[in-house]
């Protein structure tokens, strides 16, 4: 399979695009404006404890306090490693008002909410996290061959010996490790082990909310997270990011410097790839599918909905037959959409009714299959009594829709108007009301032009019985700043 990175740099924003075979599978954004904070590491101060949630604010100098659950403290000994002893299920034996806190951030902020903290901390390098806390030594579950696994624990082992470092704390070995040997690992560690001494000195120093670790910027991210082994070329369109790059990968990547290339073509990046477009059709509502069916995505606070329809594709054989196709498609479709438009949490999928018990099998085989190359955890389950299949994405950041878009200060994210038919009947109300209320002789109404011209034109036999029934002389004028559903009524 080929697959390459793209990075667009500009001095507002910068955007990744990981492209498999052609298609645009992921979309990265970091705005200079709003950098993302996940795996920041704050010095934090406890502002309210929650005691009915289990659960604590904490300041850490963003715009939104932050919140953290009992199940994400780890209680410490004098040592500053995991002690068990100490666990418990109540958050007034952890934390109390005003404490200062250690926490690292595990959720952005998403929409009203505040980002979601953890005590449990953890730094990464290009083949480790490093999680001081605890023992522990893990393998990525993206490296499955059994005889890998165990030789990169015995890789590990030798080089934290060869460091002095047993002991330091735990490790998760990551994808990227898969492949290299002690030398490369034992470089990492001495990385983790200036870099934590450094975030220890000024965790000491802290005495208010403050920033102690910040995570690479995005287009180095990108290199050390995404450059994974079948990545062909990374090609970036801005020399001075691609000089960083190169800087970067010398001194922790080397056998990633020969994937970058610097783009300095005349057609801008993402548009030579097509990646704008797909980008547009990704804040659409409805997908289309190249049979002629089509997927309708609706997110919402709670869940994201999927709906999927045969649209204008008729088969060839049956009924039967099309609805599986159809399902088939929209399996592979779908799964591309929710990385595409980084959608998290609960994932609601109405597939067509299928009567044949083997197709329904296979169109869950088909979504399992495709969803098993998304790098955010899922989890899918079987089809419920409704006929309905429901999952679970890991969401840590914001989807693109609300990085991109605004709720439409004209509908209120409602995503519908009233028609102009039912605000000439609001108007008709209210102007009643103010008949009542006042002993003026003439109104005015100020509305958009299309409620004004359906109220001079099929509701005018109802405004002139208005008129007899109040005894006031109505006039009409078109504001065009107005929305459709915005009205006032002015006495004359």
């Amino acid at each position: 399979m080929s697959e390459e990175i793209l990075v667009n740099v500009t001095p507002m924003e910068t955007r990744v695009a990981v492209v498999e075979n052609g298609a645009t599978q992921d979309i990265h954004i970091e705005r200079s404006t709003s950098r993302g904070i996940v795996g920041n590491i704050y010095a934090g101060k406890v502002v309210r404890v929650l005691p009915g949630m289990q659960a604590a604010f904490v300041d850490i100098g963003t715009e939104k306090a932050s919140f953290i659950h009992v199940a994400d403290i780890v209680p410490l000994d004098s040592n500053g490693r995991e002690d068990r002893s100490r666990q418990s299920s109540a958050i007034r034996d952890h934390l109390h008002e005003g404490q200062k806190v250690i926490v690292q951030v595990t959720k952005e902020p998403l929409g009203t909410k505040g980002a979601r903290l953890s005590t449990q901390l953890s730094v990464s390098s290009r083949y480790l996290v490093f999680m001081p806390q605890v023992d522990h030594v893990g393998v990525s579950q993206r490296i499955d061959d059994p005889e890998e696994r165990q030789r990169l624990q015995m890789v590990l082992a030798q080089a934290l010996e060869q460091e002095e470092m047993l002991g330091s704390g735990g490790y998760i070995l990551r994808t990227a490790a898969e492949g290299v040997g002690t030398e490369e690992i034992a470089a990492d560690l001495r990385f983790l082990k200036r870099l934590w001494a450094a975030v220890s000195r000024r965790a000491k120093a802290a005495v208010k909310a403050e920033l102690l670790y910040e995570d690479l910027p995005l287009h180095l991210r990108t290199v050390r997270d995404l450059a994974r082994p079948g990545v062909e070329r990374i090609r970036i369109d801005s020399r001075e990011s691609f000089s960083a790059l190169q800087a970067f990968c010398e001194d922790y990547v080397p056998e990633v410097a020969g994937l970058l290339e610097c783009y300095s073509g005349e057609r801008p990046l993402f548009d030579l790839h097509g990646v704008e477009d797909e980008m547009q059709r990704a804040l659409a509502r409805k997908v289309e599918l190249k049979s002629g069916g089509y997927l309708i995505i609706d997110q919402t606070e709670a869940m994201t909905t999927i709906d999927v329809n045969t649209g204008s594709f008729v088969g060839r054989r049956n009924l039967e037959e099309t609805i599986f196709k159809t399902n088939l498609e929209a399996a592979t479709a779908l799964a591309r959409q929710l990385r595409l438009r980084n959608l998290g949490g609960i994932i609601i999928i109405d597939f067509i009714d299928m009567k044949n018990a083997e197709h329904r099998r296979q169109v869950q085989r088909a979504l399992d299959k495709a969803m098993q190359r998304d790098p955010a955890r899922n989890k899918i389950t079987g089809v419920s009594e409704l006929g309905l299949v429901e999952m679970t994405r890991k969401r840590t950041r914001e989807s693109l829709e609300h990085i991109l878009c605004e709720d439409c200060p004209v509908c209120g994210g409602r995503g519908v108007l009233k028609t102009a038919e039912t605000v000439c009947y609001e108007i008709f109300r209210e102007i009643l009301r103010d008949a009542r209320a006042y002993e003026n002789d003439r109104l005015a109404v100020l509305a958009g032009q299309s409620v004004v011209d359906r109220l001079l034109d099929e509701e005018s036999a109802n405004v002139a019985d208005l008129e007899e029934f109040t005894g006031k002389t109505i006039s009409f004028r078109v504001e065009p700043n107005y929305s459709q559903e915005h009205f006032d009524i002015v006495l004359l």
